[in-house]
C-alpha cells in the first residue's frame, strides 16, 4: 500500500461546491479527484503550454516555409541561368546604336508591364501551356 501524506488546503466557496458535487458520485473519492487534478496540473506545467497548443500548426508552417524557400531557390536559379544564357547569345549594343537601344528600352518596358499584369491578375506563366507546334 502506498504511503499517503495528509494535506490541509483551502478552497473558495464556488470551487468547494463544485468539488463536493463531483465527489458525490458513486466510486469517486475526494482524494482521488484532487490527486488526479494535481498530477494533470503538474504535468502540464512541466511542458510549455504554447508548444502543446501550437506544435502541429507550427510544424505545418515550418513545412510551408521550407517549400517556399525551395521554390525561391528554384526560381532564382532558373532566372540566373536564363540571364546568363541571354547574355551569352546576344552581342552587346554599340555605344552609338540609338535605334537598338530604343528598341531594347521599348521591349524592357513591355516586359515590365506584362509582369505587372500577370502579378495583378494572379496569373502564373508556368501554369499556361505553350501552344502546340506543328508536328
Amino acid at each position: 500500500m502506498r504511503r499517503k501524506i495528509r494535506h490541509q488546503l483551502y478552497l473558495t466557496a464556488a470551487i468547494s461546491e463544485r468539488f463536493e458535487t463531483l465527489a458525490g458520485r458513486p466510486g469517486v473519492t475526494r482524494s482521488a479527484m484532487l490527486e488526479e487534478a494535481l498530477v494533470a496540473w503538474l504535468d502540464r506545467r512541466a511542458k510549455s503550454e504554447i508548444d502543446d497548443r501550437f506544435e502541429r500548426r507550427l510544424d505545418r508552417m515550418v513545412t510551408a516555409l521550407g517549400r517556399i524557400e525551395r521554390n525561391d531557390h528554384i526560381l532564382l536559379e532558373t532566372l540566373a541561368l536564363f540571364v546568363r544564357y541571354e547574355l551569352s547569345i546576344h552581342a552587346p549594343l554599340a555605344e552609338n546604336d540609338q535605334a537598338g537601344r530604343a528598341l531594347a528600352r521599348e521591349r524592357f518596358h513591355a516586359f515590365v508591364k506584362q509582369v505587372g499584369r500577370q502579378i495583378a491578375g494572379g496569373l502564373r506563366t508556368i501554369d499556361v501551356p505553350l501552344p502546340e507546334q506543328g508536328r
